[in-house]
């Protein structure tokens, strides 16, 4: 059982930070926009819980591992996750941010993760209050 403290950490504001400028290597070129531009606007086109905000970053860093987000919350661990496509992945972002929303501290199990989260996982990061 939750502690009231455990509880109101659920559902707390989540973020899905899109790196706008990935490239994917697979993924054909669209009239000079990234992959990564159109998999931002593939998930803002989304509906999605009103605790989920998707916002776009320059950059994560992730160069070689093609279309790369972050899911972070506050007192939350954050993960990088890559090789997303927009063609193939935007209802697995999903998916896996849901969980990660619904997960008292970012910890989702991994067997409960989406299949593409448990072979594509980048970063492991803790909360700032660990």
């Amino acid at each position: 059982m939750q502690s009231d403290a455990e509880n109101d950490k659920i559902l707390k504001s989540i973020e899905i930070l899109v790196c706008d400028s990935c490239r994917h290597e697979d993924f054909p070129k669209v009239a000079d926009t990234r992959p990564g531009a159109l998999l931002l606007e593939a998930l803002a086109k989304q509906e999605l819980p009103v605790e989920i905000a998707v916002r776009s970053v320059k950059c994560l860093s992730n160069c070689s591992q093609g279309c790369s987000i972050a899911l972070r919350g506050e007192g939350r661990w954050s993960y990088v996750y890559g090789n997303l496509t927009p063609n193939e992945h935007v209802s697995t972002i999903i998916e896996g941010a849901t969980k990660y929303l619904t997960s008292a501290d970012g910890l989702v199990p991994w067997r409960d993760r989406p299949e593409h989260f448990r072979k594509n996982c980048i970063a492991r990061i803790p909360p700032i209050e660990a």
